[in-house]
């Protein structure tokens, strides 16, 4: 069973970088560093020559005072706060359900005919177009805004989840019979570490949709969080807010997807077997 295990680890499930291959690594943090200061670069230029008002276009200078502003007075770490907290509940029931699902729509193909459908005429529907909906379900408080945020990352951990159990290679599960393995078995040491990468890849796909979401959510009536203070900032005219909580969301997105990375990294190593 060990040895069918081993094989549906995928090969990235190698100890670590050889020390002659880090410095290689370092490059694409390089190049990244080096796309954003030259974004920072052209921004400070545009607004140094006033091709663009200030008030259209806040300076880099506006924007970092702007944050320094909101951190001191405490209304960005509670805005984050709320927000976070908002996005978390709403993936973490997209994840139990999406995942959940997906695994038994991947496998038993009865239970996939008959629920396929209904994804698939669910789906391209955008979550701002439900919004009146959900206003007259829930109402506006808390559980109407984070239903929004698990309708928007639902699909892609679904999907992703039956995609991934489906293709799993048959001649491992056959593998894994022949030498007696249960049902549970093959499920718990074939099926789940064949399929936990593209899993995963749904995860990061369905937290950035959740971070799309998050302003259309706070869009009901909230009073606090990240796409709140978008919206407060831009019917006042308060451009620099605004790029303060655009750069905010991008910085925790970005966050979110490299977490999920690197989890997905250690449980892949923890799996793979010692020689």
């Amino acid at each position: 069973m060990r040895q069918i295990q081993a094989r549906a680890v995928s090969a990235r499930s190698e100890s670590g970088p050889s020390p002659a291959r880090r410095p290689r690594n370092l490059l694409p943090l390089a190049l990244g560093a080096l796309s954003l200061g030259i974004v920072v670069v052209v921004w400070w230029g545009i607004t140094s020559l006033q091709l663009v008002s200030t008030l259209l276009l806040p300076t880099p200078w506006q924007v970092l005072k702007a944050f320094a502003a909101l951190t001191v007075r405490g209304i960005l770490p509670e805005y984050i706060l709320v927000s976070l907290l908002r996005i978390l509940a709403g993936f973490l029931m997209a994840a139990i359900v999406g995942i959940g699902l997906g695994v038994l729509m991947g496998r038993a193909r009865a239970l996939f005919w008959l629920i396929s459908p209904l994804v698939e005429v669910s789906r391209p529907i955008p979550p701002i177009a439900l919004l009146p909906l959900v206003i007259i379900w829930f109402g506006i408080g808390e559980s109407a805004r984070i239903s929004v945020i698990f309708y928007g990352a639902l699909f892609p951990i679904l999907l992703n989840s039956i995609q991934a159990v489906q293709n799993v290679d048959a001649n491992l599960i056959r593998a894994a019979q022949s030498l007696g393995a249960s049902d549970r078995q093959v499920f718990t040491f074939v099926i789940l570490p064949a399929a936990f990468p593209t899993i995963v890849t749904g995860l990061r796909l369905g937290a950035g949709i959740a971070f799309l979401v998050l302003v259309a959510a706070e869009l009901l009536a909230a009073s606090s969080g990240i796409g709140y203070m978008i919206m407060d900032a831009r019917d006042h005219l308060f451009t620099d807010r605004v790029m303060v909580g655009i750069i905010v969301l991008g910085l925790l997105g970005s966050f979110l997807n490299k977490l999920l990375l690197y989890l997905e990294g250690r449980v892949i190593r923890g799996r793979a077997p010692t020689r």
